[in-house]
């Protein structure tokens, strides 16, 4: 059976390393700058140890866990041989970057699960369900495909030169969607809503969309003014907006531009409506007969 090493022993690193243990996989090494570090993720983990960088990469397949702008002095810098599978976690760094061990004969690919990590625990439950980009050669691929499916992840193939794309696009539906909730909880308490208060008022609603769009699709789970064509409403929040500052105002304006794609898309407005948002959204100005 292949072994595994990890070089890197944060907060993905841990995780997969413990949930390929978790799933019979020989994950022999783990390495860190941090022996503190290592010796935390190896614990527990059968037949596991804390290394060296070096001695790390003498598994069969190793797994560099570390921040982007290190994978490839750390690749340049470690020794590699013909067979090794060296794949890196990273979503927006290239797979090129790992060329110094393709050269001495080494497979290179990416694996990058499409999940948040900032609570170990809970990344590993959330795993099952998720989707992990793959990138390399077609028997990398299939072997990196088969520790997706023993995850229970769903496998996203990328091509090569995608990732900066990738990972940019994949930040609109994670750490962007807290800006948003920031700027909801900023203009709540303009009038003295507490953020707290104003969180524990959103999260449900945000949830529900979220469960919306996962049964209807983008354009069918469209709610709120923008999906009945009501000018007058996205007049009056705009009016609002502009008196408590133009920054809010053109936050808004712009969110609501990309409203109008997904109700053109769900073919539920007349063209006459759909056209009196879209001057409003341009002028400032409500409309004449709205």
């Amino acid at each position: 059976m292949t072994s595994i090493a990890f070089i890197g022993a944060g907060r993905l690193g841990a995780t997969l390393a413990t949930a390929l243990s978790r799933r019979g996989l020989p994950v022999c090494a783990i390495a860190s700058r941090t022996p503190d570090s290592a010796r935390r993720a190896a614990a527990g983990l059968p037949g596991c140890a804390a290394v060296g960088a070096a001695q790390a990469a003498q598994a069969q397949l190793v797994f560099l866990t570390v921040p982007d702008d290190e994978i490839g002095p750390l690749a340049a810098r470690l020794s590699w041989r013909a067979g090794q599978r060296v794949v890196h976690c990273s979503g927006a760094t290239e797979v090129a970057v790992l060329e110094p061990a393709a050269r001495s004969g080494a497979l290179i690919g990416g694996f990058h699960p499409l999940q948040i990590f900032s609570d170990p625990t809970r990344a590993i439950e959330l795993l099952a369900g998720s989707t992990v980009a793959i990138e390399g050669p077609p028997a990398l691929e299939a072997e990196l495909r088969g520790l997706a499916d023993l995850l229970q992840m769903r496998s996203l193939v990328l091509p090569a030169g995608a990732r900066a794309l990738y990972h940019g696009g994949a930040s609109f539906a994670a750490s962007f969607l807290l800006s948003m909730l920031q700027e909801a909880a900023a203009i709540w308490g303009s009038f003295g809503i507490d953020e707290g208060v104003a969180l524990q008022a959103m999260l449900p609603l945000a949830r529900g969309t979220l469960d919306a769009a996962a049964a209807k699709g983008l354009a069918g789970a469209l709610a709120g003014p923008v999906s009945r064509g009501d000018v007058g409403v996205v007049a009056r929040h705009l009016s609002a907006l502009e008196r408590l500052s133009p920054q809010h105002a053109a936050f808004y304006r712009e969110l609501t531009r990309r409203q109008l794609l997904l109700a053109r898309a769900s073919g539920r407005l007349q063209e006459q409506r759909l056209t009196a948002l879209e001057e409003l959204l341009t002028v400032g100005a409500t409309p004449t007969g709205t």
